[in-house]
């Protein structure tokens, strides 16, 4: 039986916007025990985008306990608690981003949500203002709780635009977890916010089912590059050494990835570290079929899929649901390992469109209109305050 979970969370904002900081707990349903506390101060932001940090951070601690639990969220902020149950449209463009962060932490069916007044909510509102002190005075919130799962607030990712897509821009200041700094808001703000993590998303080279459009996911034969697609990662290894801004190279673990990581490393005089999360979705039944194939032999369910991003294809494959799941945990933990760094991510179709929907902010039907070739290059990147800014969309001109 699943483990059960109660997730409290709060933030708020001294002036709106204003110092901000957030609070969360988890306890055990059955016992009420407190597992886990995180909290932290988030600089100039405002009230709502406070209670979102605090929605994920308190998600991700959940998570972190058991990937496996059942949460129940429990907030005391109307307006989150409505819009991640769906019942109230997202409208400002701050919390698409958030909304869907926070619902890919866990797996689809197992987070619930649960609105209770603020007196109900004093642990919560307590730590995000213990957070708010110490930013104030400079220091840096540490948790208190029993034994059994201390974790420390983790980043959250974001971004801003920059002149070159594919280049890392200068630090010239400390980010808005400092406190030193306002954190800006959506789009072009003002305020200077550090490094960003700046991930350039490449796409494997050719293999031989690319060209004939055939289903090729984590379940199928595991085809390596074809002689097209080692040219190809060569060209794009010219390219990214011409630009002089790569500093590490991470891959999915399929063939065709690794082979074109290997291609670029080389050029570069860098390593390839694997990362599972990268790797493409499971198709299970459809492996190897072109999309008319697969729409001949299972046309009830090749609809059902394309009407839901929460079905998988037949046979026990990965709903596109889950994958996003997957890659949103890959995308948090190489922002946390590559902080300030620009990252060459060698990976597939479905997680490079997963990162820029979900740096988008964009519904999940948006997958199906996007358009990525083979050795494309993409690039996302991710500052401290919470946004994310899409810098590339499919570039081959290092191709012609």
């Amino acid at each position: 039986m699943a483990r059960r979970f109660i997730v409290e969370a709060d933030g708020g904002s001294r002036g709106n916007p204003g110092p901000a900081g957030y609070g969360a707990l988890v306890r055990d349903a059955e016992t009420g025990e407190t597992l886990a506390e995180v909290a932290e101060y988030l600089g100039t932001v405002t009230n709502n985008v406070a209670e979102y940090k605090g929605l994920i951070a308190g998600l991700r601690a959940a998570y972190a306990l058991d990937p496996a639990a059942e949460v129940r969220v429990r907030m005391d902020s109307k307006l989150v608690i409505e819009q991640m149950s769906g019942r109230w449209k997202i409208k400002h463009p701050d919390m698409r981003p958030l909304a869907a962060e926070a619902g890919a932490i866990l797996p689809p069916g197992r987070t619930a949500y649960e609105w209770i007044p603020r007196e109900h909510n004093k642990h919560a509102d307590r730590l995000a203002n213990e957070a708010m002190d110490a930013g104030k005075r400079g220091e840096e919130w540490r948790p208190k709780v029993p034994p059994g799962g201390t974790l420390a607030a983790g980043a959250l990712e974001a971004a801003a635009p920059a002149d070159d897509a594919l280049a890392e821009p200068a630090a010239t200041g400390a980010t808005a977890a400092t406190g030193a700094t306002a954190a800006p808001a959506v789009g072009w703000g003002a305020a200077d916010l550090g490094t960003p993590a700046t991930f350039v998303l490449l796409r494997h080279g050719e293999t031989p089912l690319t060209p004939e459009k055939r289903f090729s996911g984590s379940g199928g034969t595991d085809p390596g590059l074809s002689d097209v697609g080692r040219h190809q990662a060569e060209r794009v290894a010219a390219a990214l050494a011409a630009r002089g801004t790569i500093q590490a190279v991470v891959a999915s673990p399929l063939r065709r990835c690794r082979e074109t990581a290997e291609v670029v490393a080389r050029r570069l005089g860098l390593d390839v570290r694997v990362e599972e999360g990268l790797r493409e979705t499971d198709f299970g039944a459809w492996e190897g079929l072109t999309f008319a194939e697969a729409k001949e032999r299972y046309p009830d369910d090749l609809d059902a899929w394309l009407a839901s991003t929460e079905v998988a294809p037949t046979g026990g494959g990965e709903s596109f649901a889950a994958v996003t799941h997957r890659v949103a945990l890959a995308r948090d933990k190489l922002i946390a390992r590559y902080t300030g760094r620009t990252v060459l991510l060698v990976t597939h179709v479905t997680p490079i469109k997963t990162l820029v929907r979900l740096a988008l902010g964009a519904p999940p039907e948006s997958l199906f209109r996007m358009e990525l070739s083979a050795a494309s290059l993409t690039a996302v990147a991710y500052y401290g305050d919470g946004n994310a800014s899409l810098r590339l969309l499919n570039e081959t001109a290092h191709l012609r």
